[in-house]
């Protein structure tokens, strides 16, 4: 059967690259590329049916966060992938008490090209029994599922450029390490744990590319990031005088409900300013309230005619870099700290994913990126707004080496039951992925 199938793949490659090229449908656009890379293109294309049958698999197995059985199931397929390309693989278990799979590791040592890191993620946000489709073909050629284009997509990817790297002879002595975790989208913590290993790869490495999900922009154009907001959160805790209702606005003051909603409308109006955004997604407040926070659930108890005694607020906030963050920090505190009559309020900050800044460094890989994908005939690639991603693994390595994100497939409706994938961004994602590490790695 294996014998089979290389004899089809080599059918394939010799049609593709039949006049001398990979073939008069594509000659004419991949005119700056060279013979290896023509090579390489063939080798994606010729790999196309085995890459999706590839991210069928995994996407049939469920890999919710919490999910950690699936997560690791999920993780072996793709290190089976990387065994048969002449990687080391590793598992790195996190802790029992953090409640994490962990992560999966692949290194090839070499001594050509600059030392790259390469990110993707085997969780999904779809844990067990969520309803959402696993694997979906729709009408109009594309596919529906549980985690097809954030991110499993974009781990495929890596593979079938790796893949066919190693098949036109341009692995070989290269310096390539790859990091799938388990816990992306709610990272584990402490952080500087569940992404110590994540570090300490990237202070090894000259550049860091990341596979989430390729975003194209209002004129179709595709792009890549360049800078990602950080992300933070808030607690809001606010006391109000107990009493009879008759007596609020009076002697026992405005309560905690409102003066919650003050506060709240103050961020509103005061605190934005361009690239920061700050939400409150969670409020409880009444005459007795509590909170479970691990769960991020809550219950209050409350009378219509008892002024509130308590509220509490939990919020996100997102913002481009620590000044930005400062200056918010700022303006909250102050307005929180212009009580209503009988009542009193702190807020507590706590940071979580740091910014990825812009620099020269991350604009130099989206030159090469761009510049690998217009020869291969794909068009250019744009720069995404650091406010239009939300956040992501990239940016706890970004403080240390030259970073790019979004390199992966393209879908709608992410963390949702209408997640999509659209199939032929596999291929194009691979076709650009395989380019650029193939150039980088010269």
């Amino acid at each position: 059967m294996r014998a089979m199938q290389r004899a089809i793949r080599r059918a394939a490659i010799a049609a593709l690259l039949a006049a001398g090229g990979i073939g008069a449908a594509h000659a004419a656009a991949e005119t700056g590329l060279d013979p290896v890379e023509r090579r390489i293109v063939a080798e994606v294309r010729a790999g196309a049916p085995q890459a999706l049958a590839l991210l069928q698999k995994s996407v049939l197995i469920n890999s919710g966060t919490m999910n950690l059985e699936g997560v690791r199931a999920v993780g072996q397929l793709f290190r089976e992938q990387f065994d048969a390309l002449g990687f080391a693989t590793r598992w790195i278990d996190l802790p029992p008490e953090m409640q994490r799979a962990g992560h999966l590791v692949a290194t090839r040592d070499g001594r050509r090209g600059k030392r790259l890191l390469l990110l993707g993620h085997l969780d999904t946000v779809f844990e067990p029994g969520n309803g959402a489709p696993t694997w979906e073909r729709q009408g109009d050629g594309r596919v529906r599922g549980q985690g097809v284009s954030d991110m499993k997509g974009g781990d495929v990817i890596v593979v079938a450029a790796l893949r066919a790297l190693q098949r036109a002879g341009a692995l070989d002595d290269t310096r390539i390490a790859v990091m799938f975790t388990g816990d992306e989208e709610e990272a584990g913590n402490p952080k500087s744990l569940s992404r110590g290993d994540m570090v300490a790869l990237a202070r090894r490495s000259d550049a860091a590319l990341s596979f989430e999900g390729n975003v194209v922009d209002k004129d179709g154009r595709p792009t890549a990031t360049v800078g990602r907001r950080a992300t933070a959160g808030w607690t809001l805790e606010v006391t109000g005088r107990q009493g009879h209702s008759m007596a609020v606005f009076g002697a026992n003051g405005y309560g905690a409900v409102y003066e919650a909603a003050r506060i709240l409308d103050a961020f509103r109006r005061e605190v934005a300013e361009p690239g920061l955004t700050f939400n409150p997604g969670f409020i409880v407040g009444g005459t007795e309230t509590a909170v479970d926070a691990a769960a991020a659930r809550g219950s209050a108890f409350g009378k219509t005619n008892v002024i509130a005694a308590g509220a509490r607020v939990e919020g996100d906030l997102r913002y481009l870099d620590y000044a930005q963050r400062d200056r918010a920090h700022a303006r909250m505190r102050a307005i929180v700290a212009q009580h209503l009559p009988g009542t009193d309020a702190t807020i507590a900050f706590h940071d979580s994913y740091p910014p990825m800044a812009v620099t020269p460094g991350n604009l130099a890989l989206l030159a090469t990126y761009s510049r690998a994908s217009e020869d291969a005939g794909l068009g250019a690639i744009a720069a995404l707004p650091a406010e239009a991603r939300g956040a992501g693994d990239i940016q706890f390595v970004a403080p240390f080496v030259a970073s790019l994100d979004g390199l992966g497939a393209s879908g709608n409706g992410a963390h949702s039951p209408a997640e999509d994938l659209e199939p032929d961004s596999i291929e194009r994602g691979a076709i650009r992925a395989a380019l650029l590490i193939y150039r980088l790695t010269r």
